[in-house]
């Protein structure tokens, strides 16, 4: 537990101190955000806010990890540190992208197919990576299967395990993407799923299996604890971030950020075995990206729009509500989503 704590202690402490210098030098720089033309037109006041931000998350995320286990003498493990190359290398993608916007710009950097492309190569390195690296008691950090509360159904095998964590990796990063278009919505949101995997991971610590044995309420989970420290590291950095981030914004996160966090956000549901119970406790970022889906998909077919602009945030803006208003309702709404997703992962505990 001290671990956790000092984790998140030194992320929160860094993002806090940190993000203002990077508001400093991005704006020295030139670093400032370029806004679609399409888009609100509230959003004209954005331009030029310093963009790139998540460099900050990462740059805390990582101190705090390490500075955790320096102080408190608890070795790194191969998946917290697996994890946290997930969430690096991701967010070294989304930097090049962020880059090139304001190096040409535009508001439009990696073409869709050479950001997929670095997404897909980070993604197969984990998912490899993941299949690796067994501890004492030959423990992996992840198994080949498709898992909701721990592992179910057949072994995937290693290519098609590698393609499923692939299309997570590649999903939960461009939906927390998606869901990145209002000051602090995505970092907040970010936050509480976050949390929650602070609180699955260490009822995982909590609940092993002992030896080969394996039962209803156990969890096969390698080094629950690291990946525990992880989400901690990554929320603090978030909550030291959001204090810049939040509504009006002085700095975004861009999509060096948004990236990171959504591959964390994979990668803590691969290790500890909770893959599609992420559905609901990322609830939020899901029907923000089914209201890109629906919209596309609706135009494509009958040349009309379900919602005024997608994602579904724009749609309210342009219904007239304050960008306060929705981001503070929407943070409400995922943490719904996670109470939900929290109460069907405790349900098998409750006596009967």
């Amino acid at each position: 537990m001290r671990t956790i704590l000092v984790a998140g202690g030194v992320a929160v402490v860094l993002g806090l101190l940190g993000t203002p210098l990077a508001m400093m030098l991005f704006t020295r720089r030139g670093y400032g955000q370029l806004i679609r033309e399409e888009g609100p037109a509230a959003h004209a006041t954005k331009r030029g806010t310093p963009t790139m931000g998540g460099t900050v998350i990462v740059i805390a995320t990582l101190a705090g990890y390490f500075a955790a286990h320096a102080t408190t003498g608890y070795s790194a493990t191969s998946s917290g540190l697996l994890v946290l190359g997930l969430m690096a290398g991701l967010g070294l993608v989304g930097f090049v992208d962020d880059f090139i916007k304001i190096y040409r710009h535009r508001s439009l950097g990696l073409r869709s197919g050479a950001k997929l492309a670095g997404q897909g190569i980070v993604g197969v390195l984990f998912a490899i990576g993941v299949l690796h690296f067994p501890n004492s008691v030959d423990l992996t950090p992840a198994a080949a299967y498709v898992s909701f509360l721990r592992d179910i159904g057949p072994e995937l095998g290693v290519v098609p395990f590698a393609l499923w964590v692939v299309l997570l990796i590649a999903g939960w990063s461009n939906a927390v993407n998606l869901t990145d278009g209002l000051d602090g919505l995505a970092t907040g949101s970010a936050i509480l799923v976050l949390a929650a995997f602070v609180l699955i991971a260490n009822w995982q610590v909590r609940h092993p299996c002992s030896g080969v044995k394996l039962t209803p309420q156990c969890y096969p989970v390698d080094n629950p604890l690291d990946l525990a420290v992880v989400a901690a590291a990554v929320a603090g950095a978030c909550i030291g971030f959001l204090w810049w981030n939040a509504p009006p914004a002085r700095i975004f996160m861009g999509d060096t950020g948004s990236l990171a966090l959504g591959g964390v956000l994979a990668g803590l549901a691969v290790c500890t075995e909770t893959q599609l119970l992420l559905v609901i406790l990322g609830g939020l970022f899901v029907v923000i990206t089914l209201s890109v889906i629906i919209q596309v998909g609706s135009f494509k077919l009958t040349g009309r729009r379900v919602f005024r602009m997608a994602p579904l945030q724009h749609h309210f803006e342009l219904l007239g509500w304050a960008e306060t208003t929705i981001v503070v309702r929407f943070w409400l709404i995922a943490g719904l989503f996670v109470a939900l997703g929290l109460g069907i992962f405790y349900l098998e505990w409750l006596p009967g």
